[in-house]
C-alpha cells in the first residue's frame, strides 16, 4: 500500500508538473519578444512587417494597365517602404554608419517620392 500510494502521489505531482512545463515551452515559442528585453529585435520585427506591408500593397494595387503610370505608382509605395524601414532604424539602431544612411535613404527617396507625385498628378 505504501507503493502505491508514492505512486498516486508521484502520478498527482508530475502529472501536472509535465503539462506546465510542455505549456511553458509552448508558449516560449509562440509567445513575442519583449520590448525591452530585446529593443533590436522590436525595430527589427518592425521593419520586416513595414515590408510585408508595403509588398502587400503592391501586390493588390489595381494595374492601370499604362506601364509608366503602374511604374511611377508601384516605386512610390517602394520608396515609402524604404523611408519607413530607415525611419526604425534611425530610432531603433545603434550604429553610427547605418544612421547617417538612413538619413541620405530618407532625404533621397522622399525626393523621388515628390517627383512620381508630381509625374502622376499630370496623370489624371
Amino acid at each position: 500500500m505504501n507503493s502505491q500510494f508514492a505512486q498516486a502521489v508521484r502520478a498527482a505531482v508530475l502529472v501536472p508538473a509535465s503539462v506546465l512545463c510542455l505549456l511553458a515551452v509552448s508558449h516560449a515559442q509562440t509567445a513575442k519578444p519583449m520590448a525591452p528585453m530585446q529593443q533590436g529585435a522590436a525595430g527589427s520585427g518592425d521593419m520586416k512587417q513595414s515590408m510585408m506591408s508595403g509588398m502587400d500593397s503592391m501586390k493588390t494595387m489595381k494595374m492601370s494597365g499604362d506601364t509608366d503610370k503602374d511604374f511611377a505608382m508601384m516605386m512610390k509605395i517602394h520608396h515609402q517602404g524604404a523611408v519607413d524601414m530607415a525611419q526604425m532604424e534611425l530610432a531603433h539602431g545603434k550604429s553610427p554608419v547605418m544612421k547617417a544612411m538612413a538619413k541620405n535613404i530618407i532625404a533621397a527617396q522622399k525626393k523621388e517620392i515628390a517627383q512620381f507625385d508630381r509625374w502622376l498628378a499630370t496623370q489624371k
